[in-house]
C-alpha cells in the first residue's frame, strides 16, 4: 500500500488516533487529552481541552527553535518600489508591540477587531496580534465598497477597526479612509477606536476617534501571549452566502494550527526554512492560511506580494519573484496566469528567469480548465497542481499530496482527497454515486481540524447551509464525480454563487442591489463563462410599467450602483433591459436555463414554463449583446 492511501485510511479509520499524533507536532500551553468530540446537532469539535495559542506557535515558538535571525516574512512592492524583510524575532517584536498597543485600547480575549488593510506587512501583524490577545480578528479585502464593510462591522461588532490609508493600485491609490468613514457612518456598530496605518501616497486625516498607528505603537509595552482553548474563535472571515447576507465562517485556534502544520508539509511538501510564495491577499482564506499563518507556523518563510500578475511592471512579474527569493512552491489562482496568458501568449518572459529551484506550482480558487492547464504544464518544468478546497474547510479537501506521494496528474482533477476529508459524491436520493457519475460533493462528519466551527453569530445557519442536507455530511455546493482511478472532479456550484477570479460572489446580493433601484420591477443575476475570469455576471432587468427613460442610461447607471455598493470585485459589467423573464408557473426564474443557454450549450424547454415566449426573448437579446457563448446555444431536437 501506497504512503498516501496508508495515510488517508489511517485519518478515515482512527481519525482520533491520526490527528492525535499531528497535535504533538505543534506547542501547546496544556496538550489535549481528550482529541475529538460531538456538539449536540453532531458536529465534531478537535482538541477540546487542550491550551495554546496560534501566535506563540508561529513565532515565539519559532525564535525560541533558533529560527529567531531567519527571514519569517519577505515583502515586494512594485507598486511602491519598496522591498523589506522580516526576521521571526522581528515580527514577534512587533507583535508584542501591537498587541500591547491593542490592549492598551481595551481589546481582550474575545473581542473582535476587524483589518481593513491592503498588501503590507502591517496587516500580518495585526493579525498575529489580535491572536496573541486571544482576540478575534476579521479581516476585510480592502477592495469592498463601504455598504460590504459596514454589513461585517454590523455583524462583528469589533472593539477596534485597524485600517490603512491607502490601498496602491496598477494606476491609482485608493483611499481607505474615506471608505471606512462612509462604512462607520451607515453601520450601527460603533467600535471604540480606529488606528490608521498612516502611507506616505495618501495620508488619511485623523479624527478624535483614530489613533497614528506608530503614535501609538511607540508608547506600548510589549504583551505576552494569552493562552486560550483550542476550541476558542481566531477568526471570522465573511463569504458570501446565497440569501445575499455574507456569513462569518468562524475558525478556532488549535484545530486551525494542526491542520494547517499538517498541510503544509503533507500536502505542499515545505521544509523550516524554505520560501513559500501564495499571490493572494490577506482578505481571502488563502491569504489566512497561506500567506500569514501556514508558513510560520512551519517555520517557514511567506513571501508578501502588493503587486499584479500583469503590469507591475509586466506578465514576467512571477518569474521575478521566484528567481530573486528562491521561492520552492507557488500558489496563486488559474485566473492569474489566464491573464499573464493573455498579455504573453507563448511564455516568453519566463526566459528572462532562472525558476530551477521551484519544486511545484498550486493552483486553487476556482476549476483549472484544461487548456490553461496544459499551457502551464508545457510551459514551466515543475508540476502543475490544481487543489480543491473552500473557504469554510480553510485548508485543501483534495490536492496532490507533494510531501506523501506525489502521482500523476489529470487534467481538470483535484487528484485525491487529502487525509482527514472523507469525500463522497452522491445522488439525488442520497446514496453514493458510481464512478465516472456526477452528483453532489459531500465530506462525511467528522470533517477534519480546521474546518469552520460555526457561523458567527448564526448556529442554525451553520447547521441549516451545510449540515441538513444529508445526514451526517457537510456539503460542499459543489458538484462532481470520481473516475474510475479515484480522481476526484470538481464541476462548479450547485447554487448561485458564481466564482469570479476566484472569489465567490452571491448573485442574489448583487439582485438586490439591482432590484433596489426606484426603475426597477424584477431581476436576476446569472454567472456566464468567462476565458479569464473564469466566471461573469450578467443582470437582467424588467422595469416597472411607466418607465420611459432611456434604457441604455439606466444600464449604465445599475452597473455603476452594483460596483458603488459591492465594489469592482463583483465585475459586473453588462445589465440587459428585458421585457419578461423565463419562469415557471410557481414564479420561479429559471436562473440554471439562463445559464444555460448564456455558456452556448442545448438546452430543453421545461414543462413547467410559464411563458415559452419569455425565454426566446432574452436569449435574442444574449446573442445581439454577444454575451458569454450564447449565440451557439440551441433548443434541444
Amino acid at each position: 500500500m501506497s504512503h498516501y492511501q496508508t495515510s488517508y485510511r489511517h485519518a478515515i479509520e482512527q481519525p482520533e488516533a491520526f490527528w492525535a499524533e499531528q497535535a504533538k507536532r505543534i506547542p501547546w500551553f496544556t496538550p489535549p487529552s481528550t482529541i475529538l468530540e460531538y456538539d449536540d446537532q453532531g458536529h465534531a469539535r478537535w482538541f477540546v481541552d487542550g491550551e495554546m495559542n496560534t501566535c506563540f506557535a508561529a513565532l515565539d515558538h519559532q525564535v525560541a527553535e533558533g529560527r529567531g535571525d531567519q527571514a519569517a516574512v519577505l515583502w515586494d512592492s512594485p507598486v511602491t518600489g519598496e522591498k523589506r524583510r522580516l526576521s521571526y524575532r522581528e515580527m514577534r517584536d512587533q507583535v508584542a508591540r501591537f498587541a500591547g498597543a491593542l490592549a492598551g485600547l481595551g481589546v481582550t480575549k474575545g473581542d473582535r477587531v476587524v483589518i481593513y488593510m491592503p498588501m503590507v506587512p502591517e496587516a500580518l501583524v495585526a493579525m498575529y496580534a489580535c491572536a496573541r490577545l486571544g482576540a478575534v480578528h476579521s479581516v476585510v479585502f480592502g477592495g469592498f465598497a463601504p455598504h460590504e464593510l459596514a454589513v461585517r462591522i454590523d455583524d462583528a461588532q469589533p472593539k477596534v477597526v485597524v485600517a490603512a490609508s491607502c490601498g496602491i493600485e496598477v494606476d491609482r491609490v485608493i483611499a481607505y479612509k474615506p471608505i471606512l468613514d462612509e462604512a462607520l457612518s451607515q453601520s450601527r456598530h460603533r467600535p471604540d477606536a480606529c488606528v490608521v496605518l498612516q502611507r506616505e501616497q495618501s495620508r488619511a486625516e485623523l479624527t478624535p476617534r483614530d489613533h497614528d498607528w506608530q503614535a501609538l505603537v511607540a508608547e506600548a509595552a510589549p504583551a505576552e501571549c494569552v493562552p486560550v482553548k483550542a476550541t476558542d474563535p481566531l477568526y471570522i472571515l465573511y463569504t458570501s452566502g446565497t440569501t445575499g447576507k455574507p456569513k462569518g465562517v468562524v475558525r478556532d485556534h488549535g484545530g486551525h494550527a494542526v491542520a494547517l502544520h499538517y498541510s503544509m508539509e503533507a500536502i505542499y511538501g515545505m521544509q523550516p526554512g524554505e520560501v513559500f510564495f501564495s499571490a493572494s491577499d490577506v482578505g481571502w482564506v488563502v491569504g489566512h492560511s497561506y500567506i500569514v499563518y501556514g508558513p510560520l507556523l512551519r517555520g517557514c518563510t511567506t513571501l508578501v506580494y502588493e503587486g499584479k500578475p500583469v503590469r507591475t511592471p509586466d506578465a514576467g512579474a512571477f518569474w521575478r519573484l521566484i528567481e530573486e527569493y528562491d521561492v520552492k512552491v507557488f500558489f496563486t489562482a488559474p485566473t492569474a496566469f489566464r491573464a499573464i496568458k493573455k498579455e504573453d501568449p507563448e511564455g516568453r518572459r519566463l526566459e528572462d528567469h532562472d525558476i530551477s529551484g521551484l519544486r511545484a506550482l498550486f493552483l486553487a480558487g476556482e476549476r483549472l480548465d484544461p487548456p490553461t492547464f496544459h499551457w502551464l504544464d508545457d510551459l514551466v518544468p515543475v508540476p502543475v497542481i490544481d487543489h480543491w478546497w473552500q473557504t469554510e474547510t480553510g485548508w485543501p479537501i483534495a490536492a496532490n499530496p507533494l510531501g506523501l506521494e506525489a502521482v500523476p496528474t489529470k487534467a481538470g482533477s483535484a487528484t485525491y482527497p487529502v487525509p482527514g476529508f472523507n469525500v463522497q459524491v452522491l445522488d439525488r436520493d442520497g446514496e453514493v454515486a458510481p464512478a465516472n457519475t456526477q452528483g453532489s460533493v459531500v465530506i462525511r462528519q467528522p470533517l477534519p481540524p480546521g474546518c469552520l466551527t460555526g457561523i458567527w453569530r448564526d448556529p442554525q445557519r451553520f447547521h441549516a447551509a451545510y449540515m441538513a442536507a444529508y445526514p451526517n455530511c457537510y456539503l460542499t455546493g459543489d458538484g462532481g464525480y470520481f473516475d474510475d482511478d479515484g480522481y476526484l472532479f470538481i464541476m462548479g456550484r450547485t447554487d448561485d454563487v458564481i466564482n469570479v477570479a476566484g472569489h465567490r460572489l452571491s448573485t442574489g446580493e448583487m439582485e438586490e442591489v439591482l432590484g433596489s433601484h426606484p426603475a426597477v420591477a424584477e431581476c436576476a443575476v446569472i454567472g456566464i463563462q468567462d476565458a479569464l475570469k473564469g466566471q461573469l455576471p450578467v443582470g437582467l432587468v424588467i422595469t416597472k410599467d411607466g418607465f420611459d427613460g432611456d434604457e441604455t442610461a439606466l444600464e449604465a447607471e445599475l452597473v455603476a450602483r452594483v460596483r458603488q455598493t459591492i465594489g469592482a470585485i463583483a465585475c459586473l459589467k453588462e445589465v440587459l433591459v428585458v421585457p419578461r423573464l423565463p419562469k415557471t408557473r410557481s414564479g420561479k426564474i429559471l436562473r440554471k436555463l439562463l445559464r444555460t443557454i448564456a455558456d452556448g450549450e442545448e438546452y430543453g424547454i421545461p414543462s413547467t414554463i410559464d411563458d415559452p415566449a419569455s425565454l426566446q426573448e432574452v436569449h435574442e437579446q444574449m446573442r445581439a449583446r454577444d454575451l458569454g457563448q450564447s449565440s451557439q446555444a440551441r433548443p434541444a431536437g
